[in-house]
């Protein structure tokens, strides 16, 4: 894997990883709907909006891997995530295919399995439960991605990606468990970069946390070793972590499951 593709490196995740990556291959292309600062040595800049293919298809040429973060990343309105998380995750994948792309990293997130009770430890085997439009586009994405590894061959890695802060350190007492550092998430991405061959996997992107409550066995597998914990905020998260909605506690998906819930929490096993 040599010339690599960042879609949303305008995001914050992709603000880090860019600056994480540089000099670690022979080409990050950086594509965002955005203007983004400059483009440095052994990068290259790309304005283009997920909708237009031709865009994406000149972005993919001569691409190795494509890490995909590009689209809508919180919940959100039906108008804004089907454009973006939707289509913009089909013409992805569809133009990675089309260009001969051998490797996909697809950043997915921990609102596709929200709706698991939080005192049960999750695995990557677990039944998808999204708790948001936001978490539907997710899972739709994993599918997507599933997909293109058994029908296309293309090596897909799904990243459900817990707690990424700008900040760097966990922000309320959910986060001790969900938390992953600027440091770790660097260090992920490039995991499933250099890995030697996959076909699919689904990753927990978090941390070397205490309280972890996701299996990620697969990571061990991709190379994935995580250095932080949240553990080590403990004290200041505990000081102003503000209290949880009764809603929102009971599951993994924390304050995206209250929103709109007009439910019976006991009838979600």
């Amino acid at each position: 894997m040599k010339k690599v593709l960042i879609t949303g490196s305008g995001g914050l995740i992709g603000k880090i990883l860019r600056q994480g990556l540089n000099g670690q291959y022979e080409l990050i292309r950086c594509l965002d709907i955005s203007d983004q600062e400059p483009a440095k040595s052994g990068e290259e800049i790309i304005k283009c909006d997920l909708r237009d293919i031709d865009g994406l298809n000149k972005a993919m040429q001569g691409i190795d891997c494509v890490i995909h973060l590009a689209g809508i990343s919180v919940e959100d309105s039906w108008e804004k995530i089907l454009p973006a998380n939707i289509e913009g995750c089909y013409n992805t994948f569809l133009c990675a295919q089309q260009n001969k792309v051998k490797r996909m990293v697809f950043a997915s997130s921990n609102h596709a399995v929200g709706f698991h009770r939080r005192e049960r430890f999750i695995d990557t085997q677990v039944q998808t439960r999204p708790d948001s439009r936001y978490g539907v586009s997710k899972v739709f994405g994993e599918a997507l991605g599933r997909l293109y590894a058994d029908k296309y061959g293309m090596q897909v890695a799904c990243l459900r990606i817990g707690s990424f802060r700008l900040i760097n350190k966990p922000a309320d007492i959910r986060q001790l468990n969900t938390w992953i550092s600027h440091r770790d998430m660097i260090s992920l991405t490039k995991a499933c970069i250099d890995h030697e061959g996959f076909h699919f996997e689904i990753i927990y992107g978090v941390s070397d946390n205490l309280r972890n409550r996701w299996d990620n066995t697969p990571a061990k597998h991709m190379g994935y070793r995580p250095v932080d914990n949240a553990e080590d905020f403990r004290d200041e998260v505990y000081q102003n972590s503000p209290k949880e909605d009764s809603i929102s506690e009971l599951f993994h998906g924390s304050m995206y499951c209250p929103m709109g819930f007009v439910g019976d929490p006991g009838a979600i096993e």
